[in-house]
């Protein structure tokens, strides 16, 4: 029988991206786009994070933002709206097919990277809680209703393109990494 070391490394398949989302600037609509480039310790070209994260040490760990595609169907139904867009909720990344809350290190001694595409490796850092302005774009309640499924935050390990459809594998990091 597999112990919880074993079993928080075991993922049934890969999942898919979704959407991919660059916020601009602060207060300006989010954009959808079918591509993007990942910049190591940065985040996405074009996104308004990238351009914060070369101010801080390391990059932080908020340079990509992901966001389960499973959630959007349940917060329209507690906000009461019909569809809720992915660009509504300003997270980078949309990912279906992937629990993305189980993919973060449950063991620090064991990490797990996030690789889309070919080329591109992120480390999930933690939560991404929602911001006041859900109240406002999602209506009343909004704020609590993202509570618990704002996605998750993610530091960018290695560069390169990601396009919509790209697979998304959960993979042990290599030995030393």
């Amino acid at each position: 029988m597999p112990d919880l070391r074993q079993l928080s490394r075991q993922f049934p398949h890969a999942g898919r991206l979704q959407a991919i989302v660059l916020r601009p600037a602060r207060d300006m609509p989010a954009l959808s786009v079918a591509r993007a480039l990942a910049v190591a310790d940065r985040g996405l070209q074009g996104d308004r994070s990238a351009a914060r994260a070369s101010t801080r040490p390391g990059g932080g760990k908020r340079q990509v933002t992901l966001l389960q595609a499973e959630h959007l169907p349940l917060l329209a139904a507690w906000t009461g709206l019909a569809h809720i867009a992915p660009t509504l909720l300003r997270r980078n990344l949309v990912v279906e097919g992937l629990n993305l809350v189980a993919a973060r290190t449950l063991f620090a001694d064991q990490p797990l990277q996030l690789h889309i595409g070919a080329a591109v490796v992120l480390q999930l850092t933690g939560p991404c809680d929602p911001c006041s302005k859900m109240e406002t774009t999602l209506g009343p309640g909004g704020y609590n209703a993202l509570r618990g499924h704002g996605g998750m935050t993610a530091r960018v390990l290695r560069g390169g393109e990601i396009a919509v459809g790209d697979a998304v594998r959960v993979e042990p990091a290599a030995p030393g990494a």
